[in-house]
């Protein structure tokens, strides 16, 4: 047994059981290896960013690892992007990278490049295999890494001859399940309840694991003891929320609601979290969002902020059921026009029980959020990075994660062209994913900060970076091409219409939504 079905076999028996991959010639014996050792399904993704997008939804859903499988450095540089999100959404993954033989290598071959380099602003853990028989034993520490909690990403170098010679065993036992999180100890959890007994105007802000269902309803419990706010952050990674669950304030995108929001808080309790920092850097307002003097550490995103939160209030002597706030009103079905307001009301009434919705929406999708508020139960998942074009190949992975759960990908229709190739491996492995697609012919963000920045008329050149209609783009034709049912609609009767059909039919579905 070579190197690379070694390693597929070890990845197999640990409980891995995808790779979503883009090969090329260096990692032909790890693409024959998947046939070899039968166990690990194999997805094709027609770009590296699809994979490592995938990779990052995968993780977020199943809270284990998937293997990617990229080629060489410009390979793995395609995938960096959607690994800088997977980075910031704490997602367990593992890279698999081929390099050129180690003999090969003093050439200078035209693909050569410094890939330990480009993985390391992405990856907490790297290594490159220096022989056949370490590569067992490093996949294992790859694996064993991805999986500390909560989670991250681990990039495995492996040179083409390492994975064709006779392979060896590993050293110790891995398990891919993500471990257990590092426990709050019981003086911080005391001195967090002392302070939040002292406070007049407390918030919690939940991230990482806290913002699933157990940490939510601790959380309430702390919120009914002493009147604190339950707020997340403006991207989280993955939450649960809607009908039935305690109700979280998002923080504003922009600084200046943001600082307003939380000017009057004097004691924001980080659990999962880290201290709010405006997205990018404003002349004249302040980096860090918080009152001054207001942050109280509880929990960070690597410990077991969901116990930490249930200590609390224990600690607090909570209620154990405490009564949630009414349920915000279900929107009414809209009429007529399409605008932001109308999609997120459309779709908050027509999504199914247990969806998985993925927004990368980006301005078009901002009304949504409050307007699913008391929709069905659901997991929300986020841009956490910043880097567009995660939204088509995360909704493809958590798909793949969850079979049996709706998957709605509600899509800026800039961001979508950075990775539409997703719609091809969603048709090839008949996933059920409805693409919801934000169609405003524009990068809005970029001209809602030209306004920002006092350009109230931008000029010829700095309109026409920030517009997308010349040519119009044919969304439903590009999707058909790449095998997947579109529909175009421009009013809101349309679009509940076509959300009837798609969460009715199997398989991908696609709709363009004029705005």
């Amino acid at each position: 047994m070579n190197g690379a079905e070694n390693a597929i076999r070890l990845a197999r028996d640990a409980g891995i059981e995808v790779c979503f991959a883009n090969p090329g010639t260096t990692e032909i014996a790890f693409v024959t290896a998947l046939d070899a050792v039968p166990g690990v399904r194999a997805i094709l993704g027609l770009f590296e960013g699809v994979c490592t997008g995938a990779a990052d939804g995968y993780g977020r859903l199943r809270d284990q690892p998937a293997l990617t499988l990229l080629h060489l450095g410009p390979g793995f540089a395609n995938g960096i992007a959607n690994l800088h999100n997977a980075r910031r959404a704490r997602s367990p993954v593992v890279n698999l990278v081929g390099d050129h033989a180690t003999w090969h290598r003093p050439h200078d071959a035209p693909l050569s490049s410094d890939i330990v380099s480009l993985a390391k602003p992405v990856s907490a853990w790297v290594r490159t295999v220096a022989s056949a028989r370490d590569l067992a034993t490093d996949l294992a520490d790859a694996v064993a890494a991805a999986a500390r909690p909560p989670g991250q990403v681990a990039t495995l170098i492996v040179p083409a001859d390492c994975q064709v010679e006779p392979g060896g065993k590993p050293r110790g036992q891995i398990a891919v399940a993500v471990g257990e999180a590092e426990t709050v100890d019981a003086g911080t959890v005391q001195a967090v309840a002392t302070r939040l007994r002292e406070s007049n105007r407390p918030a919690l802000l939940l991230g990482a694991r806290a913002l699933r269902r157990d940490g939510l309803r601790s959380a309430a419990r702390v919120a009914a003891a002493t009147g604190a706010r339950l707020l997340c952050p403006t991207f989280p990674a993955r939450l649960t929320r809607g009908a039935g669950l305690p109700r979280l304030e998002r923080l504003p995108y922009f600084p200046e609601q943001a600082i307003e929001s939380l000017k009057e808080i004097d004691a924001l309790i980080l659990a999962g979290a880290g201290p709010p920092v405006s997205f990018f850097g404003y002349p004249g307002i302040p980096s860090r969002l918080e009152a001054p003097g207001s942050i109280v550490l509880l929990a960070e995103p690597d410990h077991d902020a969901t116990r930490a939160l249930e200590d609390l209030a224990d600690a607090l002597d909570a209620p154990r059921n405490p009564p949630l706030p009414p349920e915000a009103p279900r929107p009414d079905a809209p009429t007529g026009e399409l605008n932001p307001a109308s999609l997120g009301a459309a779709l908050a009434l027509r999504q199914p029980e247990d969806a998985i919705v993925v927004d990368e929406g980006n301005t078009s999708s901002l009304p949504y959020f409050g307007a699913a508020e008391s929709s069905p139960p659901h997991d929300y998942l986020a841009l956490t990075g910043g880097a567009i074009g995660q939204g088509l190949p995360c909704a493809t992975g958590a798909a793949v994660a969850c079979p049996d759960r709706p998957v709605i990908a509600l899509q800026a229709d800039g961001s979508a062209l950075y990775t539409l190739q997703a719609l091809w491996t969603q048709v090839r492995e008949g996933l059920n994913v409805v693409t919801v697609l934000c169609s405003n012919r524009s990068y809005r963000i970029l001209q809602v900060e030209l306004a920002r920045a006092g350009v109230a008329e931008p000029g010829p050149k700095a309109r026409a970076l920030t517009d997308l209609s010349r040519p119009t783009i044919e969304w439903t034709a590009l999707a058909r091409g790449l095998g997947v049912p579109a529909a175009r609609v421009e009013t809101s009767e349309e679009l509940l219409a076509q959300l009837d059909v798609a969460f009715r039919e199997p398989g991908p579905r696609f709709i363009e939504v004029v705005l």
